[in-house]
């Protein structure tokens, strides 16, 4: 067993679970601890099994549950040293808890491999993950929201993804003829911002391979685009090369079912 939920994603909060028979981890708490418990006895994943939460970087709507979800479930946090100077005061007290990664070095929780690579986000210190399962070289997970820009790293780390969840986050002019104001919507569009629906598809079409089984978009705005339209647009792109890739389209407020990875 080697499976994901995408618990939550949105510009409002982002959290998501990975999962073995033995093990288990949260990838940001951008939601409150009780949307995120609620949504694991849902999904049956034993509480106990959690073995830790990893914050991908600083802004508030992957950082603001992480410390509360710590002392609730007694379990550690996995942060870079720069995001943690940075987010502490957010933290509160994680008392012995705190443990510090280190972008582009692989750490275990369990029976988990995560394989942290750094995304061009406009944060103190961002990062992209990957998943494995000890002894499962069948597998392999990618999670890249908040991504910016696709970089020649981030795509190669991306390469040979059976599951990949996947930042398409704008229409181009739905947040061009939107209510943000022009400065907020220069910052979505730079290379430090989010992919529009249509980079999406632009990366796909550079790791898409006869392995990869399941595409979640993710990290949707709420004021810039609509899930029918980031699906319909990933979907045309997806039917042209004949792909039998599984869409999905993430909730703000609702999980994903499980998926195998």
């Amino acid at each position: 067993m080697f499976q994901t939920s995408v618990l939550a994603s949105g510009s409002k909060g982002n959290s998501l679970v990975v999962r073995t028979a033995d093990s288990a981890i949260i990838l940001d708490a951008g939601i409150s601890v009780k949307r995120i418990v609620a949504a694991l006895e849902r999904l049956s994943i034993p509480l106990e099994q959690i073995r830790g939460v990893i914050l991908s970087h600083d802004h508030s709507d992957h950082s603001s549950g992480v410390g509360a979800l710590s002392r609730k479930l007694k379990i550690p946090v996995f942060i870079t040293e720069i995001t943690y100077d940075y987010v502490n005061h957010r933290l509160g007290n994680l008392y012995d808890r705190l443990r510090i990664f280190n972008t582009g070095e692989s750490f275990e929780l369990g029976d988990i491999v995560i394989e942290p690579f750094r995304s061009n986000h406009d944060a103190v210190d961002s990062a992209n993950f990957n998943f494995y399962q000890l002894n499962n070289s069948n597998a392999k997970l990618s999670v890249a929201t908040d991504l910016g820009y696709p970089t020649m790293l981030s795509v190669a780390r991306m390469e040979g993804s059976t599951s990949l969840v996947l930042e398409s986050n704008h229409d181009e002019q739905m947040l061009i003829d939107g209510p943000y104001e022009w400065h907020l919507k220069q910052r979505v569009k730079s290379n430090l911002g989010h992919l529009s629906n249509k980079q999406a598809v632009g990366l796909i079409t550079r790791i898409h391979h006869p392995g990869l089984k399941n595409l979640v978009l993710a990290h949707l705005s709420e004021t810039n685009n609509r899930p029918e339209l980031a699906r319909s647009t990933m979907q045309g792109y997806l039917e042209s090369i004949r792909s039998d890739v599984r869409l999905l389209v993430a909730d703000p407020y609702q999980e994903t079912p499980l998926i195998d990875i």
